[in-house]
C-alpha cells in the first residue's frame, strides 16, 4: 500500500502499555520505508515517550482524561475540533487508528485524510470512521496485532524491536547498584498484589530494591520501604518516563503486576516477574522469552474485571510461590 514517501499519522493516545506495544509497529514501518514521515496523537502524560523520538516527527497531545466528565463536554468538543484543524492542516496521506475506540475513531475521521485505517473488530463503533478496515485476530498478543497492520501496509518484519527515546541516567541513580525494581500496583484495583505480600517477598530475597510508580503509588511505596526497614527504597512519584527507562536498564530484573510500566521494562530489555490474575498473559503479558509469568489457576481467572472485593486470584499467588520461581530462573539468586 505504501510508496515510501507518505505523511502518516498514528492515533494511539494511551495507555502506557499500549503505546509501548505500538513501538515495534513504528520500527517496522521506518525500517521498511525510511522516508515516510510519521506523526502521533498521544494522551497528555505520555508525550515524553514520543517527543524527541528519532522516528517521529510531530506529536499531537490530547487531554483525554478531561473528556471522561460530562461537565467538560464543551471543552471536549472545542479540543476535538481544534486538533481536527491541526491535523487537516498537515494533509496526512493516511491515518492509522491503533486504539480502536470511539474517541480515536473520531480523531481519525476529523483528520480528513483520504485513507483512514483501523481494525474491523474495533470497539465502540469506531470502525464506522474508517474507509480501510483490516481484520486481525483479537486473541493475538497486542504487539503481534499491530505488526499485522504494518505487514498489510507493505512493511517487512525482520525483527521485533522497541525503539525508545534517548535517556540520560539521573545523578541520583548512580548511588544504586545491583537492585531489583518493584512496581507495587496497577491501574485496575483487581490486578494489585497485596502490599504485605511484597514486603514478605522482599524480605525473603537476597537483593536490594527500588520501588517505582506514579504519585498515586507513593503512599504504598513508602509503607513497603518502612516495613522492609529500608531494604526497598521508594522513588515512586519522583521519576519521569525517561528516568524510568534508565532505572529499568540498570536493574537486574523487575517484579510487577500486569501494568503498563511492566511493558516499558520489557522494552528496555529487562526480564520481568509478572503476576497475573484477572487478565490474560497471552494477550497482554510481557512480550518475548525469558520472563516469569505467574498466573492464578482459579476457575474465575481471567475475568477482566477492573474491581473485585475479594481479589482471590491475586491472593492465590503466594510470596513463597514467587520466591521459588525466581530461585529456579535466575542464576545469580
Amino acid at each position: 500500500m505504501l510508496k515510501g514517501n507518505e505523511k502518516i499519522l498514528v492515533v494511539k493516545p494511551s495507555s502506557l502499555g499500549d503505546i509501548v506495544h505500538s513501538l515495534p509497529f513504528l520500527n517496522a514501518l521506518k525500517e521498511s520505508f525510511p522516508s515516510v514521515e510519521v506523526s502521533w496523537v498521544v494522551a497528555k502524560g505520555f508525550e515524553e515517550l514520543l517527543s524527541n523520538h528519532p522516528m517521529i516527527g510531530k506529536v499531537f497531545v490530547v487531554d483525554k482524561n478531561r473528556w471522561k466528565s460530562i461537565k467538560n463536554f464543551p471543552y471536549t468538543i472545542r479540543e476535538l475540533f481544534s486538533i481536527g484543524k491541526e491535523l487537516q492542516n498537515e494533509k496526512f496521506d493516511l491515518v492509522i487508528d491503533l486504539q480502536g475506540l470511539l474517541r480515536s475513531g473520531i480523531i481519525t475521521w476529523l483528520s480528513k485524510s483520504p485513507i483512514k485505517i483501523g481494525f474491523s473488530q474495533a470497539r465502540e463503533f469506531s470502525f464506522i470512521f474508517y474507509n480501510r478496515k483490516f481484520s486481525v485476530p483479537i486473541n493475538k498478543h497486542a504487539v503481534l496485532r499491530y505488526l499485522e497492520i504494518a505487514k498489510k501496509l507493505g512493511s517487512k518484519v525482520n525483527s521485533i524491536k522497541f525503539p525508545l527515546p534517548e535517556s540520560k541516567e539521573p545523578s541520583w541513580l548512580r548511588d544504586f547498584e545491583n537492585f531489583v525494581v518493584i512496581i507495587p500496583s496497577a491501574r485496575w484495583q483487581s490486578k494489585n498484589w497485596p502490599l504485605l505480600y511484597f514486603v514478605e517477598l522482599i524480605n525473603m530475597l537476597p537483593y536490594n530494591f527500588l520501588i517505582v510508580g506514579s504519585k498515586s503509588d507513593e503512599a504504598n511505596a513508602i509503607k513497603i520501604e518502612e516495613y522492609t526497614k529500608g531494604k526497598a527504597k521508594s522513588v515512586a512519584g519522583k521519576t519521569t518516563l525517561t528516568e524510568l527507562i534508565s532505572v529499568f536498564r540498570k536493574s537486574l530484573f523487575v517484579i510487577t503486576p500486569d501494568t503498563g510500566t511492566m511493558h516499558l521494562a520489557v522494552a528496555c530489555g529487562k526480564k520481568v516477574v509478572a503476576l497475573f490474575g484477572p487478565t490474560d498473559p497471552s494477550r497482554t503479558g510481557p512480550f518475548g522469552e525469558g520472563h516469569i509469568v505467574i498466573k492464578s489457576e482459579l476457575f474465575c481467572s481471567p475475568c477482566f474485571k477492573k474491581f473485585c472485593h475479594e481479589q482471590k486470584c491475586m491472593k492465590d499467588i503466594s510470596p513463597q510461590m514467587v520466591y521459588d520461581k525466581i530461585g529456579k530462573s535466575f542464576k545469580n539468586f
